[in-house]
Parts: structure tokens; C-alpha cells; sequence
């Protein structure tokens, strides 16, 4: 196909595709989907090799949160049954990073439920970090706070936190759709405030909400512009009692199509399958790692995830190996945070967001019978609990 071989080109130049190509990769059918795999596999393997990074989540404080996002268990007004507590101790988050560690994440994510830190919350987290980075050397940190006030994201960098996650989550023009509490507008300038602190930019999506081809489109095109060096692609997991249970709108097909234009259009970031991999993905976990070169090792937030041995075991099979924390994840010339200058996309070599072509009709929604709410199972281990992690 014409359009792969020039999003390959594009993607080894780092060169920003179309907006038309991009929508065109989301409309490819099945027939085809191999040929797409195969190609935006040949940009992983350019810029990450056949290196896999495992990352492991730490839920410091679960439930209760303030927020009305419609996708999340923990959001006001939830009735999930998800497990609800309130901040761990330093040691309680650094025993359960351990656990990740020695599982083979080479970073920690550190995760707290709530529109945003006070600067009380900021100084917990700050020895939380110092705990877990004096506990496990090598190891990389990135905290998920929520919205970010003035001065906080130095204080977390200058506690050793090596990385800050704010998902955008949809597009601009959809977000108050799923969200009424906070802004679109907010999350950037969280992601803003990360990078001006000297934090590696985490940032990402949310598929399987109902979007459109060109919402989707619209989200990551923004995260380019961002500029953040990961890229979590979460798939929705409908749980039960959020308002978004029933919106069962993936095939592992669909999954695999999003992360390929994820690799186009942002081909030298760590692009990391998120949450609900195991519920879209399923049995074609194994072929998304040929588009990301990020996981998630074990159990989600509030939701169960695959066994951390099926995990490693998956990735051996394919012929990946796990990255190390010798390893330098990103490549030369972002690792060295030349691309982080302010001036908008990395590598776009003049490229603006063009292509005015109109998007493909959306793919028809997925059924009741399709739903797998067998594969949704509520989190009972792990933080906040007395039973052992899946790590």
C-alpha cells in the first residue's frame, strides 16, 4: 500500500503524517491489518529496537475522588465496588513498588485519586519517592496527582521524581462530554507544568468512549504537539456503576489500528499499551507489541490485570526482551531532551497538522453479546490490601 510505505518514511523521519492519513489508518480494513502492523512495526523497531518497558502502578489513595470523569471507578457519585482507602505510608507504597521491581518494572508509577495535591499531599509523595528511590536503585518514578499547582511540579522533581502523567483523554472538542469538573484546557497546562519543571512528560489517551475516528485523531495530534516523551493508550474498561458501563465499542482489531496511528503520528515516544489491554486486546496482546514498546506489569488502579509471570512470559514469546534499567528508553535526541524546546512538535521539519480530508464514518458500535464483562474483574489485592500483588 502507498499510504504505509509513506507513513514508514514519515515515521523514520520523524515527520508528521496528514490528518487524512492518519484517518486512513483508522479506516483500513482487516484484510489489511496485518500489512499495518508490519509497517508501523518498522518504525518501533527503528527508533526502540525489540525492547519492552515494564512499568508497574502503585494506587497511593483509592476512591473518594472529587471528579466526575465518566470513565473512572473512582470518580463522585461511583457505585463500582472498588477498594477505597485513604493515603499509604511511604514504607506501605515503597513495599509495593519493591514488589514491581522485582516483577522487572524498570518505573513506578505512583498514583493518587482527586482533582489535585495539596501541598501537604506534595510533601507525603515527596517522601514516598525518597523511600522508594533509596529502596530500589535504578529505578524511575513518575507521580499521577492529578491538576498540578504552581511550584509543585519542582518540589516533586526536587524529591528525585523522575516523570509526571496527565492524560488529555479525548479530544478538545469532546472532553465535556466526559468530564464537567475540570477542563480540557487545565489538563495541558498540568502537562505544561511538567515539562517547565524538568519532568519527562507522560501523557495520553482513552479509546472506547464512544469517540469518533477524528476525535481520536484530534487527541493524539494534540499530544504531539505537547510533546510528551510517553504515550499511555488506554483502552476503556466499562465497569459496572460508572456511566460508561455499557459502552462496549472495541475489537482487538480496532485496538491495534489505534495503536498504529498512535506509532505514525508519534513515532520516537514510549508508546505504552495502558489499562484494559487484556479485556480489547485479548488473545492479540502478543502483535501489539510489535506498535508499543511500554506496558503496564500487572494489576490496573482498580482493576485486575494479567498475572506479572503471563506478563514476561508474553513478551519472551513474541521474541521481545524486557529493557533494563541500564537502558536508555528513548532515543539520542530526545533522551538528551533536545526536543523539548517549546517550539511544538519534535522532528514535524516544517509539518503542520494538514490533510483536510473528511474522516471515515465511525465503525458501528459493538453489541451486548460482544461484551467480555467476564475479563472486568474489581482489584482485591495488592495496595491498600493485605494480600500479596500481581506483579
Amino acid at each position: 500500500m502507498d499510504l504505509l510505505n509513506t507513513l514508514v518514511d514519515k515515521g523514520l523521519r520523524r515527520e508528521l503524517p496528514t490528518r487524512e492519513e492518519a484517518l486512513a489508518v483508522l479506516a483500513t480494513s482487516d484484510d489489511d491489518l496485518l500489512d499495518v502492523v508490519a509497517a508501523a512495526g518498522k518504525v518501533r523497531r527503528h527508533w526502540f529496537g525489540r525492547r519492552v518497558k515494564l512499568n508497574y502502578l502503585v494506587n497511593l489513595k483509592s476512591g473518594l475522588c472529587p471528579e466526575d470523569c465518566s470513565y473512572c471507578s473512582q470518580r463522585l457519585g461511583s457505585e463500582a465496588g472498588i477498594l477505597k482507602y485513604t493515603w499509604l505510608k511511604p514504607d506501605q507504597a515503597s513495599d509495593a513498588a519493591a514488589a514491581g521491581v522485582a516483577g522487572g518494572a524498570k518505573r513506578v508509577c505512583l498514583v493518587a485519586s482527586g482533582r489535585g495535591p495539596t501541598d501537604r499531599d506534595v510533601d507525603r509523595v515527596s517522601d514516598t519517592i525518597k523511600a522508594i528511590k533509596a529502596n530500589n536503585e535504578g529505578v524511575e518514578v513518575c507521580a499521577c496527582l492529578g491538576l498540578l499547582s504552581d511550584g509543585q511540579a519542582e518540589r516533586l522533581r526536587e524529591a528525585g521524581a523522575d516523570a509526571y502523567n496527565h492524560n488529555l483523554n479525548t479530544s478538545e472538542a469532546t472532553y465535556g462530554d466526559i468530564t464537567t469538573t475540570h477542563t480540557y484546557a487545565d489538563r495541558v497546562d498540568t502537562v505544561s507544568k511538567a515539562h517547565a519543571a524538568g519532568l519527562s512528560a507522560c501523557s495520553g489517551l482513552i479509546a472506547g468512549m464512544g469517540e469518533s475516528d477524528e476525535d481520536l485523531v484530534d487527541v493524539v495530534y494534540s499530544l504531539r504537539e505537547l510533546d510528551p516523551d510517553s504515550v499511555p493508550v488506554n483502552f476503556l474498561i466499562p465497569v459496572e456503576g460508572t456511566p460508561l458501563a455499557k459502552e462496549w465499542n472495541l475489537t482487538p482489531q480496532r485496538c491495534l489500528r489505534i495503536l498504529a496511528m498512535v506509532r505514525f503520528v508519534c513515532p520516537d515516544v514510549e508508546v505504552r499499551i495502558a489499562g484494559g489491554r487484556e479485556v480489547h486486546l485479548r488473545s492479540m496482546q502478543p502483535v501489539a507489541l510489535h506498535l508499543a514498546n511500554s506496558i503496564f506489569l500487572g494489576d490496573y488502579l482498580t482493576t485486575e490485570g494479567q498475572a506479572g509471570k503471563a506478563d514476561l512470559e508474553m513478551i519472551a514469546d513474541a521474541g521481545f526482551e524486557v529493557e533494563g534499567t541500564d537502558q536508555v528508553t528513548l532515543p539520542d535526541h530526545r533522551a538528551a531532551g533536545g526536543c523539548h524546546d517549546g517550539g511544538g512538535a519534535c522532528g514535524s521539519e516544517g509539518g503542520g497538522v494538514c490533510g483536510s480530508g473528511a474522516a471515515p464514518e465511525a465503525a458501528e458500535p459493538r453489541t451486548a453479546a460482544d461484551a467480555r464483562t467476564d475479563l472486568v474483574a474489581v482489584r482485591r489485592r495488592g495496595a491498600g490490601t493485605d494480600l500479596a500483588p500481581n506483579a
